[in-house]
């Protein structure tokens, strides 16, 4: 047990470097590129590089959150949801998080917030509907996992900061889409410096390993790894019918979500940062014992 916690510190604590050399990278980026313009450019860039940093902080949750259209709920509205976390949270070591519950048929959910005193679960409906009791309570110790691990915080960041970009790229979709990306030859362009770059930061910060992770902490929670496989199961089969549209936000911070909500391919597919989902329940078998 004592080993089980000093490596999950030893996660808290790297996901805090990661979160600090994200922005001390983003902050050295911005104050180059002001350098380019003078003494009064590096001046602006000062500014717009603090202000940055305080948004990255303090609001990364809420850029995933409004990228699915998430409301918050109460336990009057979802009963359910709430008790369920309300029971997971003493076993993942990690307070009461907000509950927030996206309008969409997508079968998906995600954690984010820079630590585990702000943070926040999203179920979609599409889960809620889909997923009996069980499932959801695997679901949900994931989620809680990713929370007690400090997962969320250098993964909300990379978030903020990669839609902070596609922001500049002044794009509305990054391709994919039904009108097919089209965003203008100037948003082509930036597009095509700025989106690898988005991406970049995204797969620099977050790797697939945390899934296998949070998976495998989650069965400590719950103390049912054949759950969250049977959860996955049902997810892997509906996110390949349902995908979410790819939308500058959603593309930005679909590395959160349990399963990967969008098609692979354009831009979306440089920002894949999740692994193969039936390599994931070949491994909550093994735990529980099954033999291949």
């Amino acid at each position: 047990m004592l080993v089980a916690t000093g490596a999950r510190e030893v996660d808290v604590q790297r996901n805090r470097v990661k979160a600090v050399v994200l922005l001390a990278g983003l902050s050295a980026l911005g104050l180059l590129a002001g350098s380019w313009f003078g003494p009064a450019g590096l001046l602006v860039a000062a500014v717009v590089v603090v202000g940055l940093n305080c948004y990255v902080v303090r609001r990364s949750d809420t850029i995933a959150l409004r990228a699915m259209r998430a409301y918050p709920v109460s336990e009057a509205e979802q009963p359910v949801l709430h008790r369920v976390v309300r029971e997971l949270t003493a076993p993942a070591r990690v307070p009461m998080p907000r509950l927030y519950v996206s309008p969409t048929r997508a079968v998906n959910a995600f954690a984010t917030g820079r630590d585990p005193a702000h943070a926040a679960v999203c179920c979609t409906e599409g889960i809620l509907e889909l997923l009996d009791e069980r499932e959801l309570r695997a679901v949900v110790g994931h989620e809680l996992a990713h929370i007690r691990r400090g997962d969320t915080v250098v993964s909300s960041m990379a978030g903020a900061v990669a839609s902070v970009v596609m922001v500049a790229a002044g794009l509305r979709v990054l391709g994919g889409g039904r009108d097919g990306g089209q965003a203008g030859p100037v948003g082509r362009a930036l597009l095509t410096v700025l989106g690898p770059v988005a991406a970049a930061v995204v797969r620099a910060t977050v790797m697939p390993a945390r899934e296998y992770e949070a998976d495998a902490e989650a069965s400590r929670i719950t103390g049912d790894p054949l759950g969250l496989a049977a959860a996955l199961r049902k997810l892997d089969a509906s996110t390949r019918r349902l995908v979410l549209p790819p939308e500058r936000d959603i593309v930005a911070t679909s590395h959160l979500m349990i399963a990967s909500p969008l098609q692979q391919t354009g831009l979306a597919k440089l920002f894949a940062s999740h692994p193969p989902m039936a390599e994931r329940v070949a491994r909550l078998e093994q735990r529980a014992g099954y033999r291949r």
